[in-house]
């Protein structure tokens, strides 16, 4: 997305209100971090590289997901204290961190292929599945939609965890 915060509306809803199941850090994380690549063709000038390529493939994902879990695991003792300025408290085990990595990234991924035409999600698949869809405005309208209405029900969903004293995502 040009606006990359978007991701974290689905990832703050989905990862507070299903905290049994995601890792709410990671999932934090892991919904941007494939913005890094377009953040670095843009800075770099790589003109002749697409803004959306490799790592917004489902493969390249894959890559990006382990990576996010191999470094956000050994950090997880920071992200509860992060977490704890804002009044929540969550366990995590790898198993749980790695399966959030792949969700966030794949989501993303997922986001992003209803708007950009130069990406091919299932890049090294092509000859079996075919990736390339161009957009409507309207689905480019809903997708911005979606993004930012989970983004309003994640922050609603927060103040209501906190309201009694600390919320416990378990």
């Amino acid at each position: 997305m040009p606006f990359t915060p978007f991701h974290l509306g689905p990832a703050l809803l989905f990862g507070l209100s299903l905290s049994a199941v995601f890792d709410l850090p990671t999932l934090l994380v892991a919904s941007v971090i494939p913005d890094v690549e377009p953040f670095y063709v843009m800075y770099f000038d790589f003109s002749g590289y697409p803004l959306h390529g490799f790592f917004h493939s489902y493969l390249g994902s894959s890559i990006l997901a382990v990576l996010v879990a191999v470094v956000v695991y050994p950090l997880r003792n920071l992200f509860s204290r992060i977490m704890a300025v804002f009044r929540i408290s969550q366990k995590s085990s790898f198993k749980k961190i790695l399966f959030t990595s792949f969700v966030g990234v794949y989501s993303h991924v997922f986001l992003d292929s209803f708007l950009y035409e130069e990406m091919s999600p299932f890049t090294r698949c092509k000859a079996i599945l075919s990736s390339t869809y161009y957009p409507p405005t309207a689905v480019t309208a809903l997708i911005y939609g979606f993004c930012s209405i989970t983004g309003l029900l994640g922050v609603l969903l927060y103040f209501f965890k906190i309201r009694k004293g600390v919320a416990v995502l378990n």
